[in-house]
């Protein structure tokens, strides 16, 4: 193997893991300006209908769980299904080019969340920790 492939065997998953970690990071600011208006908006919003106060939940805390890689499979499939719905529901209607219709960063969201729940959340991830601990404890003995 070349030194260049070894390189990117090894980086390859941790990659992986800031992937998570950005998108997370960068995702979880919709649900808190939903649900506590933080950052605070340019023109507040006075009241919030039942669908985006579900929306802000998930955004905001399946963020969290995503930004710490804690039941990342499972999180990433549900936000990715929430990005389809916002994406149909809120753009599409507006105009077929997601360029046009401001429906781009949900598109990409709804794909980087598919690919999180098909690859996992990577080495550095609360779930690869969890799975070495139960890996490494030895079976009960019985009576």
């Amino acid at each position: 193997m070349s030194i260049d492939g070894a390189l990117l065997q090894r980086w390859a998953p941790r990659t992986l893991s800031i992937l998570r970690v950005a998108a997370a990071f960068l995702f979880m600011p919709n649900g808190t300006l939903k649900l506590f208006h933080y950052p605070v908006p340019p023109h507040p919003i006075t009241h919030i209908p039942p669908l985006m106060v579900v929306a802000g939940v998930l955004e905001c805390f399946g963020g969290l769980l995503l930004l710490l890689g804690l039941f990342t499979r499972p999180v990433a499939f549900i936000l990715s299904g929430e990005m389809a719905t916002a994406y149909f529901k809120a753009h599409a209607p507006r105009g077929f080019w997601p360029v046009l219709n401001n429906g781009d960063l949900a598109a990409v969201y709804c794909f980087v969340f598919l690919y999180l729940a098909v690859a996992g959340g990577g080495p550095w991830s609360l779930d690869r920790l969890w799975q070495q601990k139960w890996r490494s404890t030895p079976p009960i003995q019985g009576r």
